[in-house]
């Protein structure tokens, strides 16, 4: 199931790189989406805000972090802590915005078109999937079956 998955979310991301590089927008990363979106919306973030925000591991949220900072697409400045970092949209990003929402909204629609073709809708069965696996995680579930 797992390597389905990985496969699955390979594909959607191809297409998503493939469309932003197309409007002008290399090297943007689709997981760099939800960041941004969050920083448009909340301002500067620590990390960890944008990880829960996000609903990513502060881990994740770090490494991703450092490649939009790797990218210029965001700036970094010292939070009230010596451990917390502000992690701040660049002014290049805020340029890149309007594009980025074309692309998102087009995504999106995309995705719903996905969901009409399908059985079960992708996106009702990665939520129900989500919840259940929250409910009783996998590592219990392979436990029970041991």
């Amino acid at each position: 199931m797992g390597t389905r998955l990985r496969h699955l979310i390979e594909l959607l991301d191809d297409g998503v790189a493939t469309v932003e590089e197309e409007l002008g927008l290399a090297g943007f990363r689709p997981r760099f989406a939800p960041f941004v979106r969050t920083l448009a919306t909340l301002g500067p973030s620590s990390i960890r805000d944008l990880a829960a925000a996000v609903e990513v591991t502060h881990s994740a949220a770090s490494q991703t972090v450092a490649q939009m900072d790797r990218q210029g697409l965001v700036s970094l400045s010292p939070g009230t802590d010596a451990r917390q970092r502000i992690v701040d949209l660049t002014p290049r990003t805020r340029e890149l915005l309007p594009t980025l929402e074309r692309a998102w909204q087009a995504a999106e629609a995309a995705g719903r078109e996905l969901d009409a073709e399908l059985p079960h809708p992708l996106s009702e069965v990665v939520v129900a999937a989500t919840e259940a696996l929250r409910r009783k995680p996998h590592r219990d579930r392979i436990r029970d079956h041991l």
